[in-house]
């Protein structure tokens, strides 16, 4: 701002008269109110869920949750503990809010005093030397003061905008923490999954060596024909290449979880182990708290309020700018006489300014601004949807998945049972080859089917808990009068 620091002949009042006759247009640039109806509706109740309903909680008081404890295996614990403290998308959101907040501050200082000091020196020329004529020195030091008056809400609102920004970065930062923790559970669980079908592929490829050690000892008897023994060796070895197939995959997502855990790949191993992890159940009744506990949810609703109170912002460049402003220090044309008392100096002074003609750069601002809160608008009502969308997919796969286990169960029962009974009947020469290799080929594509349901199961959990915003349980605060949860109980 400009300072005006020459009002030794005017009146206090007659400087301030910029300022008096701005206050007649006084007024507040406010951010235009979100119509409800704009905003997403919550369901009357999930599909997969029973439908009743329980008090929700802010996600401000729901803190994050262990919840990959839950399935109890200290394996998967210490990878989400690496992974939270060494994974670069968490380290790159931490960074970005550091920004964001660092911008806030920016922001608050525009609305504080400006004070500075300065000092300069010049030779001129004129009327003004003291001489009247030629050439003299002016040397200057002292303070300058300014502070921009916020009447119309301009500053508040991009202070206000800024506060909303480093809302949703501390929100988007929750969000990529979950999305890490779900990324290495579901990685873990994928790898011990791989875990036991290749230790079921394998055994079944102990199974056909031993048959073919059988059929070859039968055929050299002359007992049977050479094609039998050609079809226990394609067998072996289509199933071994089903196991190879296995080990590629388990490279694959072991590879996929060192990058998780900040590590490289070449250095990064875990070794195959049982697959004891348990698979937590998510109770019925539990409420629906999708659009106050996700952090995506909640990022993209103070993003939107942020593009709201810049639309404030861009209204207010129609209203002044004023500014008080101030100077005080000494000048004198001698080094030796700056500081006495005769060569001080002062000014106090009001600036108002406001452009008259812009070609339409203040319309096409508001315009612009409006434009963005409308397609923040859209951004999340389809963050909503999406949100109901994924808890109401991974309830209904629970549910299928869980009736499609137990069929699966009876059908690796039943393909058991005929394996047995095919293998005693060949081995007494009652049945053919192609029985028992057909028994056999039933019998572990179930087994297989029956490890990728429960596999399919334990991501399907997981994704629920995302979906859910980190967890399930609420919080011990006292719930919201007369609020209630966005979405329906949710249940197995």
């Amino acid at each position: 701002m400009t300072l005006l620091t020459h009002l030794r002949t005017q009146p206090l009042r007659t400087a301030l008269a910029p300022l008096l006759a701005a206050l007649v247009l006084a007024g507040c640039a406010t951010a235009p109110a979100i119509d409800p109806a704009a905003l997403p509706s919550a369901p009357a109740a999930f599909k997969e869920g029973d439908g009743r309903w329980t008090h929700a909680f802010p996600a401000q008081v729901q803190a994050d949750g262990a919840w990959w404890k839950t399935f109890s295996d200290p394996v998967l614990d210490g990878l989400v503990e690496r992974a939270l403290e060494r994974n670069n998308s968490i380290q790159i959101a931490a960074a970005r809010l550091a920004q964001s907040r660092a911008l806030l501050q920016a922001a608050d200082a525009q609305r504080a005093p400006q004070i500075g000091i300065g000092a300069d020196a010049t030779r001129q020329g004129g009327v003004i030397t003291p001489a009247g004529g030629g050439a003299g020195n002016l040397l200057r030091a002292g303070a300058n003061f300014s502070w921009e008056l916020d009447l119309f809400g301009r500053l508040a609102q991009a202070s206000k905008a800024a506060s909303l920004d480093a809302g949703s970065r501390e929100a988007l930062l929750r969000n990529a923490r979950l999305v890490v923790q779900a990324d290495v559970a579901r990685s873990y669980l994928a790898l011990r999954a791989l875990d036991a079908e290749r230790a079921l592929v394998r055994e079944t490829v102990g199974a056909y060596r031993d048959t073919l050690a059988l059929t070859e000892r039968r055929f050299e008897a002359g007992d049977i024909a050479e094609l039998d023994v050609a079809r226990v060796r394609t067998e072996l070895a289509a199933t071994e290449s089903d196991a190879l197939a296995l080990d590629r995959r388990r490279a694959e997502v072991e590879h996929a979880l060192a990058v998780l855990v900040g590590d490289a790949a070449s250095e990064f191993g875990l070794d195959a182990g049982e697959w004891n992890t348990a698979l937590p159940m998510i109770p019925a009744g539990v409420p629906s708290t999708v659009l106050t506990r996700r952090p995506d949810i909640d990022a993209a609703r103070q993003s939107m309020l942020a593009t709201q109170a810049r639309v404030g912002v861009a209204q207010a460049a129609w209203f002044p700018d004023i500014a008080l402003t101030g100077s005080g220090g000494f000048a004198s044309t001698d080094l030796g006489d700056l500081f006495k008392w005769s060569a001080r100096s002062w000014g106090i002074g009001a600036l108002l300014s406001l452009p008259i003609f812009d070609g339409g750069r203040r319309d096409a601002g508001v315009r612009s601004a409006n434009a963005e809160l409308d397609a923040a608008l859209a951004g999340y009502r389809e963050q909503v949807l999406v949100a109901f969308k994924e808890v109401e997919d991974q309830l209904s796969s629970l549910r299928l998945l869980a009736e499609q286990g137990e069929a699966q169960g009876r059908a690796v029962t039943a393909a058991s049972r005929a394996t047995v009974l095919s293998d005693a009947r060949y081995r007494n020469g009652l049945v053919s080859q192609l029985e028992l290799l057909d028994a056999r080929r039933s019998e572990l594509r179930n087994r297989r089917e029956a490890l990728q349901v429960r596999s399919a199961r334990y991501q399907a959990t997981v994704g629920l808990v995302r979906a859910l915003g980190g967890g399930w349980e609420t919080a011990d605060a006292p719930p919201l009068a007369g609020r209630r949860a966005m979405g329906g109980s949710v249940g197995g």
